[in-house]
């Protein structure tokens, strides 16, 4: 069984990090979320509370297969401001394995450069912050390692992508036509 850990922090949006959670979790993937506000509960940008399962400092990185961000603000900032998340992208990317972004939160990776070179997309004026990337307005793309999401409307792509990517394309049309989702 894959595993993902999903990184929440105060301000989040809300839909881009609940049905990338629910739509992994259809699909039989272990998905931790994580709170980088060192508290279990955060609140989102439109005043949702969220209880997470564990903080992040405390999380074993090693025994995941994914590290996922979803974006929002101040939400993507608090997650760029989070050491234990840069240095989470920062290690999966170097072990190539998934690091996915949404929104605001592909500028996380392309702040760090790790995005130099890749097909990238994210929130419509947010691309100064995709530092080298191939910039597209596309719902979503995956690229090598990397799969980036434009805004809360790709929030459904986006998460059938992550399942491609973790646990194969059959599984993917699995989820998708459970949700009947037709696009």
């Amino acid at each position: 069984m894959s595993k993902a850990i999903i990184f929440f922090a105060d301000g989040l949006e809300e839909c881009e990090a609940l049905i990338t959670v629910d739509l992994l979790r259809r699909a039989g993937v272990e998905v931790v979320i994580a709170s980088v506000m060192g508290r279990e509960e955060i609140v989102g940008a439109h005043k949702i509370q969220i209880r997470c399962d564990a903080l992040a400092e405390s999380l074993d990185l090693n025994s995941a297969d994914a590290v996922i961000l979803p974006g929002g603000l101040p939400g993507t900032e608090y997650l760029y401001e989070s050491e234990r998340v840069r240095s989470a992208v920062q290690s999966f990317a170097e072990a190539g394995k998934l690091v996915a972004a949404i929104c605001a939160a592909p500028t996380v990776p392309g702040r760090m450069g790790l995005l130099k070179g890749k097909r990238a997309t994210c929130y419509p004026g947010c691309e100064a912050d995709l530092i080298g990337a191939d910039y597209t307005d596309a719902e979503t793309i995956t690229d090598g390692s990397f799969i980036t999401g434009s805004s809360l409307g790709a929030a459904i792509p986006f998460a059938l992508a992550v399942i491609a990517w973790l646990d194969g394309q059959e599984k993917s049309d699995e989820v998708r036509s459970s949700i009947v989702y037709r696009h």
